[in-house]
Protein backbone atom coordinates (compact mmCIF):
# COMPACT_ATOMS: atom_id res chain seq x y z
CA UNK A 1 0.00 0.00 0.00
CA UNK A 2 1.27 3.08 -1.24
CA UNK A 3 1.79 6.21 1.17
CA UNK A 4 -0.59 8.54 1.28
CA UNK A 5 -0.06 12.47 1.04
CA UNK A 6 -2.10 12.63 3.73
CA UNK A 7 0.22 10.67 6.52
CA UNK A 8 3.16 12.69 4.42
CA UNK A 9 0.96 16.16 5.28
CA UNK A 10 0.95 14.62 8.97
CA UNK A 11 4.40 13.62 9.38
CA UNK A 12 6.28 16.92 8.17
CA UNK A 13 3.86 19.17 9.88
CA UNK A 14 5.10 17.29 12.91
CA UNK A 15 8.39 17.71 12.38
CA UNK A 16 8.23 21.45 11.61
CA UNK A 17 6.16 21.79 15.37
CA UNK A 18 9.62 20.30 16.61
CA UNK A 19 11.63 23.18 14.64
CA UNK A 20 13.48 20.99 11.92
CA UNK A 21 13.44 22.19 7.97
CA UNK A 22 12.04 18.88 6.55
CA UNK A 23 10.90 18.09 3.37
CA UNK A 24 9.71 14.94 1.25
CA UNK A 25 10.29 13.95 -2.19
CA UNK A 26 8.11 11.11 -3.82
CA UNK A 27 9.60 8.30 -5.44
CA UNK A 28 8.34 5.05 -6.71
CA UNK A 29 5.06 5.79 -4.81
CA UNK A 30 6.76 6.81 -1.56
CA UNK A 31 8.50 9.41 0.22
CA UNK A 32 12.34 9.81 0.99
CA UNK A 33 12.50 12.30 4.28
CA UNK A 34 14.85 14.77 4.03
CA UNK A 35 16.17 17.00 6.70
CA UNK A 36 18.24 20.11 6.31
CA UNK A 37 18.30 19.23 2.95
CA UNK A 38 20.02 15.82 3.78
CA UNK A 39 18.30 12.01 3.15
CA UNK A 40 17.47 10.62 6.96
CA UNK A 41 14.87 7.99 5.98
CA UNK A 42 11.85 6.55 3.95
CA UNK A 43 8.13 6.74 4.66
CA UNK A 44 6.83 3.38 3.15
CA UNK A 45 3.62 1.89 3.88
CA UNK A 46 2.45 4.71 5.65
CA UNK A 47 5.71 3.93 7.92
CA UNK A 48 8.98 5.82 8.97
CA UNK A 49 12.48 4.42 8.55
CA UNK A 50 15.18 6.21 9.84
CA UNK A 51 18.99 5.53 8.64
CA UNK A 52 20.29 3.11 11.13
CA UNK A 53 22.25 4.73 13.22
CA UNK A 54 23.88 4.49 16.55
CA UNK A 55 22.26 7.86 18.24
CA UNK A 56 19.25 7.04 16.47
CA UNK A 57 18.71 3.56 18.29
CA UNK A 58 19.56 4.92 21.76
CA UNK A 59 16.85 7.36 21.52
CA UNK A 60 14.36 4.36 20.53
CA UNK A 61 12.18 3.44 23.99
CA UNK A 62 11.46 0.08 22.09
CA UNK A 63 13.58 -0.74 19.35
CA UNK A 64 12.24 -1.64 16.15
CA UNK A 65 14.10 -2.47 12.49
CA UNK A 66 12.49 -3.32 9.16
CA UNK A 67 13.35 -2.83 5.66
CA UNK A 68 10.84 -0.50 4.06
CA UNK A 69 11.41 -2.78 0.51
CA UNK A 70 12.62 -5.79 -0.52
CA UNK A 71 16.75 -5.89 -0.49
CA UNK A 72 17.32 -2.68 1.51
CA UNK A 73 19.51 -2.37 4.34
CA UNK A 74 17.71 -2.23 7.72
CA UNK A 75 16.41 0.94 9.07
CA UNK A 76 14.70 1.93 12.68
CA UNK A 77 11.36 1.84 12.38
CA UNK A 78 9.24 4.51 13.81
CA UNK A 79 4.65 3.21 12.91
CA UNK A 80 2.47 6.15 12.87
CA UNK A 81 1.55 5.60 16.56
CA UNK A 82 5.02 7.03 17.56
CA UNK A 83 4.97 10.25 15.63
CA UNK A 84 2.62 12.04 17.99
CA UNK A 85 5.22 13.37 20.11
CA UNK A 86 6.92 16.01 17.98
CA UNK A 87 9.45 16.81 20.20
CA UNK A 88 10.90 12.90 20.52
CA UNK A 89 10.18 13.05 16.63
CA UNK A 90 12.20 15.57 16.14
CA UNK A 91 15.14 14.95 18.21
CA UNK A 92 15.60 11.52 17.03
CA UNK A 93 15.43 12.53 13.26
CA UNK A 94 18.28 15.53 14.13
CA UNK A 95 20.40 12.58 15.88
CA UNK A 96 19.94 10.74 12.90
CA UNK A 97 21.04 13.77 10.51
CA UNK A 98 23.96 14.25 12.68
CA UNK A 99 25.72 10.38 12.87
CA UNK A 100 25.57 10.40 8.76
CA UNK A 101 28.82 11.08 7.10
CA UNK A 102 29.18 14.40 5.64
CA UNK A 103 28.17 14.51 1.65
CA UNK A 104 30.80 14.07 -0.73
CA UNK A 105 31.73 17.08 -2.47
CA UNK A 106 30.16 16.78 -5.52
CA UNK A 107 33.06 16.59 -9.07
CA UNK A 108 33.12 19.02 -11.34
CA UNK A 109 31.96 17.21 -14.49
CA UNK A 110 35.00 17.81 -17.21
CA UNK A 111 33.75 19.08 -20.35
CA UNK A 112 35.64 17.62 -23.51
CA UNK A 113 37.12 20.73 -25.57
CA UNK A 114 34.33 20.75 -29.10
CA UNK A 115 36.96 20.75 -31.94
CA UNK A 116 36.72 23.88 -34.13
CA UNK A 117 35.38 23.56 -37.28
CA UNK A 118 37.29 23.33 -40.02
CA UNK A 119 37.68 25.97 -42.66
CA UNK A 120 35.52 25.08 -46.16
CA UNK A 121 38.80 24.75 -47.33
CA UNK A 122 40.37 22.47 -45.52
CA UNK A 123 36.96 19.94 -45.42
CA UNK A 124 37.44 16.85 -47.31
CA UNK A 125 34.90 16.23 -50.23
CA UNK A 126 31.98 13.57 -49.10
CA UNK A 127 32.11 10.50 -50.49
CA UNK A 128 30.20 9.25 -53.77
CA UNK A 129 27.85 6.96 -53.28
CA UNK A 130 29.17 3.74 -54.85
CA UNK A 131 27.06 2.30 -58.45
CA UNK A 132 24.79 -0.62 -57.24
CA UNK A 133 26.71 -4.22 -58.45
CA UNK A 134 25.13 -6.10 -61.33
CA UNK A 135 23.56 -9.65 -59.98
CA UNK A 136 26.19 -12.45 -60.61
CA UNK A 137 24.81 -14.66 -63.53
CA UNK A 138 23.32 -17.82 -62.48
CA UNK A 139 25.17 -21.07 -62.95
CA UNK A 140 23.47 -24.27 -64.23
Amino acid sequence: MATSQSTMDYLLDQLAQGGGACSARKMFGEYCLYYQGRPVGLVCNEQLYLKDTEPGRALMPHLAEGAPFPGARPHLLLCADDWDDHHWLHQIVRATLDALPPPKPKSEAKSKPKPEPEPDSQRKPAPQPKAPKKPAAKLR
